[in-house]
């Protein structure tokens, strides 16, 4: 079954985790995107595209830049 050592099994779950956490985090902020109705179409375009192009940089921009959204 498993036929590593018990430190490749935690390395493993660390990954996963990590992995788990990034496409959370990548289909969280494209609902964002979509949600918003103060940035234009082409703002929704030029952030989907930076997202698209460099995953986790695009994330990390996105989740610092963004305005608060007024309710």
């Amino acid at each position: 079954m498993f036929n590593g050592n018990f430190m490749d099994f935690i390395w493993t779950m660390l990954i996963l985790y990590f992995w788990v956490v990034v496409i959370w985090l990548f289909i969280s902020v494209l609902a964002d995107i979509f949600r918003r109705k103060d940035i234009g179409g082409g703002a929704k375009a030029g952030w989907l595209l930076l997202i698209v192009i460099v995953p986790f940089l695009g994330i990390l921009i996105y989740m610092v830049a963004r305005p608060a959204i007024e309710a």
